[in-house]
């Protein structure tokens, strides 16, 4: 079996919830992610902040020129995440539906990384070409 923690993406910059939504966008441009997990202070997962959860409030704020929302007001408070031990071909069922296309990888309830559908189609696309090799 083929585990997410052999696919992960291990460092990845992370969200606090008083962090503006400007400073988030930026980690999340940087990182090349369309998302990110945010986190308290012992790196529990709290939320997560996505590409589409911020376009409606950066449209309204780059208008008018404000910076006053935060990571909190934007995020979602209910994240799916996986663990490093979950099966990448069971999340790859997962990610074909209408699923996110990222998840963070928690243990102990703590964020140790992030898989994305990238990451994983690159698996299935190796493990085929592995076995149409044999």
């Amino acid at each position: 079996m083929a585990t997410v923690g052999e696919i992960m993406r291990h460092s990845l910059p992370m969200l606090t919830t008083s962090m503006s939504m400007s400073e988030a966008l930026d980690r999340m441009l940087d990182s090349g992610l369309s998302g990110l997990p945010v986190v308290d202070s012992q790196r529990h997962l709290i939320g997560f902040l996505s590409e589409q959860d911020c376009i409606p409030k950066l449209l309204g704020a780059s208008y008018h020129c404000d910076n006053r929302v935060v990571v909190s007001d934007l995020m979602r408070n209910d994240p799916l995440s996986v663990t490093a031990e979950t099966d990448v071909f069971e999340l790859a069922r997962t990610m074909g539906g209408p699923k996110p296309k990222l998840y963070p990888v928690v243990e102990d309830n703590k964020v140790i990384g992030m898989v994305t559908r990238h990451q994983v189609m690159t698996f299935l696309n190796n493990q085929l070409k592995t076995c149409l090799a044999t």
